[in-house]
């Protein structure tokens, strides 16, 4: 990374004006535009982690439930790096709306070296922890060779895999989402090629087994984060001549505001997951397959309203600092309409291909009933959950973290996790299904209701 001498010691060094796209361009076609980019990087995320299971499914069943066991504690190293880009991204935005361009430059430098702070914070604790950490878990004698050879890579490449996320989300608040999109892409068309290499072996290199596929995830990401930091938006950005430790100090406490709550939040949602899947499998081998599948589908099914919730944050955070409160207003209610229909146009088509995806995943007649009955119920309420997304990330942009971490525990463990034990109680796994409908459809009420009442106190109507 390098920098000017200083902030303000030629025009050269100062940080160009922010793009105006989020503050004057049309809402709904500016969002499209933004969004399209990040729904082609998921795809190719959601591609690069199906190829890297299958890969490590080649090694043998040990491999895959020793890597299987990781899975928890990644997600929880992501889930805090998704918290530090929800919080660089609403931070900067918001600088980006006021027009404050000098803080903006020391924010975006200050994130991004916590960025990397944390990655090596996470990569001795995580190395000091392993053993005692996945034997806590219930990984065996058998199990734990495995593991150490998957997560002592791993963790030696945590940096790697924090920081890319908090650069895109520098470049997304500034409205670039293009950059991002073929970033996620390069890297998963990276991680897919180094794996077939790394775990197999090629020519004179050897098989190196599940220690392979963890460095073709660090690889993969390493290589992310540095073409993100030769990119020339985020390289003017960067001012490590005006370092000092009240400015991180400062940066760091504005971020920590929002990323401390999104991290939980974030975290929170694979503890209800599990919860939930605990229910159904009280209802046997069938409905947990059916159940297992069903989610899968339902995952690609919120591809649009997750690409949607990074889009619409910045473009939310950059009008509020500027004080445009209708327009955050408009983007912000356009979009819960929006998802709406579009969740319901999605819940038609599986209707549709239902008999087909049922013939195609269950192997006996009833994980094909238990499928079936998810379909139905379940992704009738994903227009209402998405609008709960979109609530949650509306907030975090709009400084108000601890508002969305409240409406994402009452979703998850005051409405989810509860009805969907009653409804298993009352009728086996579709009423499972049916409490989960019903737990979206009420919480997207209350989300909807909470927004309102946010916006009209700041003064948008």
């Amino acid at each position: 990374m390098s920098a000017p001498a200083s902030p303000s010691s030629s025009p050269a060094s100062r940080p160009r004006p922010a793009r105006r796209e989020l503050l004057e361009g049309p809402i709904g076609l500016t969002l499209l535009r933004k969004s399209l980019p990040v729904v082609g990087g998921m795809i190719a995320m959601m591609s690069f982690n199906l190829v890297d299971t299958w890969f490590i499914s080649r090694l043998g069943t040990e491999e895959l439930a020793a890597v299987s066991f990781t899975f928890p504690v990644v997600f929880t190293v992501i889930s805090l790096a998704i918290g530090l880009g929800i919080g660089t991204s609403a931070v900067v935005a918001r600088r980006l709306g006021q027009g404050d361009l000098d803080r903006v430059r020391r924010r975006a430098t200050d994130a991004a070296l916590l960025a990397v702070g944390v990655g090596l914070c996470m990569t001795l604790l995580g190395l000091a922890t392993l053993e005692p950490l996945f034997r806590l878990m219930g990984a065996d004698d058998l199990l734990m060779p495995h593991i150490r050879a998957y997560m002592g890579i791993w963790y030696l490449g945590a940096t790697a895999v924090i920081v890319p996320r908090v650069l895109n989300s520098i470049l997304r608040a500034h409205g670039n989402t293009a950059t991002q999109g073929l970033m996620m892409v390069l890297a998963a068309g990276t991680n897919v090629l180094l794996d077939w290499w790394l775990i197999f072996g090629i020519g004179p290199f050897p098989a190196l087994g599940v220690s392979g596929a963890a460095l073709a995830t660090v690889l993969s990401w390493g290589l992310m984060a540095g073409v993100l930091v030769f990119q020339r938006e985020l390289r003017e950005l960067f001012d490590l001549a005006g370092l000092s430790w009240q400015g991180l100090a400062s940066s760091w406490r504005e971020l920590g505001r929002i990323a401390g709550p999104a991290a939980l939040t974030s975290v929170f949602t694979p503890i209800a997951l599990g919860l939930v899947t605990r229910i159904v499998s009280g209802h046997g081998h069938d409905a947990v397959a059916g159940y297992g599948v069903g989610t899968r589908i339902e995952a690609i099914s919120q591809i649009a309203v997750l690409a949607l919730s990074m889009t619409l944050s910045p473009m939310v955070s950059q009008n509020a600092g500027a004080g445009q409160h209708d327009r955050v207003r408009r983007a912000i209610l356009g979009c819960f309409v929006f998802v709406l229909a579009w969740q319901l146009l999605v819940w038609g088509v599986l209707q549709l291909l239902a008999p087909w995806l049922v013939a195609g995943y269950a192997q006996r007649e009833t994980v094909g009933e238990v499928l079936r009955s998810f379909l139905w119920l379940v992704p009738l309420g994903l227009g209402a959950q998405g609008v709960v997304i979109l609530a949650v990330s509306s907030f975090n942009a709009l400084h108000r973290p601890a508002r969305a971490m409240r409406l994402s525990v009452v979703r998850l463990f005051a409405l989810t996790v509860p009805l969907a034990w009653l409804g298993g109680r009352l009728a086996s796994s579709t009423g499972v299904f049916a409490g989960l409908l019903v737990a979206n459809l009420l919480v997207a009420l209350l989300a909807w209701w909470q927004i309102r009442t946010r916006l009209a106190r700041q003064g948008a109507r």
